[in-house]
């Protein structure tokens, strides 16, 4: 399936049972009600996925799954978030085993790499796989940012064709498409900035709270996407408090806390974290319960 890198796809979260276990009827449940809303593709293992967590196998599960479920629906992506080149050579190869459609890709973990060892990083994993790659870039929570000259050297790989632009500054969308054109497809990853990256020009939405908010997030890119940016910017609005809770370091508790508010979800998670507890908890369930008690009428698009 060739991956046209627009439109929305969620960052979906990985769901548990009380006991530690995937909880696959859950997560199908979730998945089926994206796909419902029009989403473009479907995101795995991500910081959202609590990709650090999980085992080689759990994510193998889930990217065999979910390509099951979706049955070319959409694509699906499956994040490599490794420490060793030779492990996220490992993880492509056996993501295109699994079905994936596309592979989202951090730099290496842990590792500070400079910019010479971040390039070859990325460039052996698209040498080894024929999967289109999209680069996250998220300085912010990941320490190492991939700069326009790095961009340049990784566009002589045919399949890196994709930017998870996560920097919060704006104004690289339009760096990006001044330095590249439609050569690096641009896909906005900080929900508080979402509106905006598309109204400058990225092409689609790597989402959260996509995942309890399905058919809003998609009414906005679409409203967007048609010119109809007051009925867009009206959704937004109202839903800025909610996006507010992925930009916070319990961004998985929060949302799976809005996922259960709407029946999509559960708030299990995977130790160290623990479910949101005291003050904390009682301000997230406040703001997500004005989301739901003010929550717009969508129009036909």
């Amino acid at each position: 399936m060739k991956v046209a890198w627009q439109g929305v796809m969620p960052a979906v979260t990985t769901k548990f049972t009380k006991s530690d276990e995937l909880d696959l009827p859950l997560f199908a449940k979730n998945i089926e009600a994206q796909v419902a809303a029009g989403v473009h593709g479907i995101v795995l293992g991500g910081t959202l996925g609590e990709a650090s967590t999980l085992s080689v196998e759990e994510k193998r599960t889930l990217t065999r799954y979910t390509s099951e479920l979706v049955n070319g629906k959409v694509p699906v992506l499956i994040n490599i978030a490794e420490q060793t080149t030779k492990g996220a050579v490992l993880a492509a190869q056996q993501a295109q085993e699994d079905g994936a459609n596309a592979l989202m890709m951090l730099p290496p973990m842990r590792y500070k790499a400079g910019p010479l060892e971040t390039v070859a990083y990325f460039k052996a994993v698209a040498n080894s796989t024929d999967l289109p790659i999209m680069v996250y870039n998220n300085p912010v929570d990941y320490a190492i940012e991939v700069t326009l000259p790095m961009f340049e050297s990784l566009l002589e790989c045919d399949n890196i064709q994709a930017v998870k632009e996560s920097t919060r500054d704006i104004s690289n969308v339009t760096r990006i498409k001044n330095a590249f054109g439609d050569r690096l497809k641009i896909m906005t990853g900080v929900d508080t900035l979402a509106l905006e990256s598309l109204l400058m020009g990225a092409d689609g939405w790597i989402a959260g709270l996509v995942c309890a908010f399905p058919k809003e997030t998609v009414a906005i890119y679409e409203l967007q996407k048609q010119g109809r940016i007051d009925e867009a910017l009206a959704i937004y609005r109202w839903f800025l408090p909610l996006l507010e809770l992925d930009i916070n370091p319990k961004l998985v508790q929060n949302i799976k806390l809005a996922e259960v508010a709407v029946d999509l979800g559960s708030e299990w998670v995977r130790a160290p974290r623990l479910p949101l507890a005291g003050a904390e908890r009682e301000h997230v369930l406040n703001v997500i319960k004005e989301g739901l008690a003010n929550r717009p009428t969508l129009p036909n698009y």
